[in-house]
């Protein structure tokens, strides 16, 4: 847990610098309400389908879209002693995964948006442009297998009734003890996983489509999106 505690103390540091900065809170602002659009566009098949769709929102919108988690970070560091006597070592472990990517991923976005031009909006040709700039090929393929990795751990883990009714009985205490953001997050993403009946093709989509769009990104494709970027 000392791991876990150091890497919520790290996430909420950084949050803590971007609400003294308004500027660059707003210009990721901006990033991320571009690349959530794209997502979006990227995703709206597997959106559509009721077998996927809440993954969809869970999986790109707070593991990949940089949700706020403030208050569920808040929980974490609260119950960190509860969560060591509670859950099994595997859960712990893709939550401190799940943190350690949204740290990653807040120092990508800052790059990215720094690089942005601050008076003029977000298009394609300045994303990609700006995505080649900010970060190495490298370092946006270790992104995408953190996410893929956590998915994968997720999608092992509520194939385990025992994990599902640990979170049920959880449900009245966790709100009680004035955990109620972290017991949603942890039931968000237990449902989500759970309606797949097996995230394995849902994974391998992302993979694919992500894997392609970094590939024509750093190719310096004229059109990299292929479409799917926002109007």
């Amino acid at each position: 847990m000392a791991e876990l505690a150091a890497l919520i103390a790290e996430n909420e540091a950084e949050r803590s610098r971007l609400a003294r900065e308004p500027a660059r809170a707003q210009a990721l602002a901006r990033l991320r309400a571009w690349q959530s659009a794209r997502l979006a566009r990227t995703y709206a098949d597997l959106a559509a389908n009721p077998r996927y769709a809440l993954a969809v929102s869970f999986f790109l919108g707070e593991l990949y879209g940089g949700a706020y988690a403030g208050p569920r970070d808040h929980d974490l560091r609260r119950a960190s002693g509860a969560l060591a006597r509670l859950l099994p070592s595997r859960a712990l472990a893709v939550l401190e995964r799940a943190i350690a990517l949204e740290i990653e991923t807040q120092r990508l976005d800052a790059a990215l948006a720094a690089c942005l031009p601050a008076d003029a909006p977000v298009t394609a040709t300045r994303y990609a442009e700006c995505y080649r700039r900010s970060a190495t090929r490298a370092e946006r393929e270790a992104q995408l297998a953190a996410i893929l990795e956590i998915g994968a751990t997720l999608d092992r883990l509520v194939r385990h009734a025992a994990v599902g009714v640990l979170l049920t009985l959880a449900r009245g205490p966790a709100h009680a003890a004035g955990l109620g953001a972290l017991q949603s997050f942890l039931e968000r993403g237990f449902a989500a996983f759970r309606a797949t009946g097996g995230a394995g093709e849902f994974l391998a989509a992302i993979g694919q489509r992500e894997s392609r769009l970094l590939a024509r990104l750093y190719a310096g494709e004229p059109d990299p999106f292929e479409g799917t970027e926002p109007c």
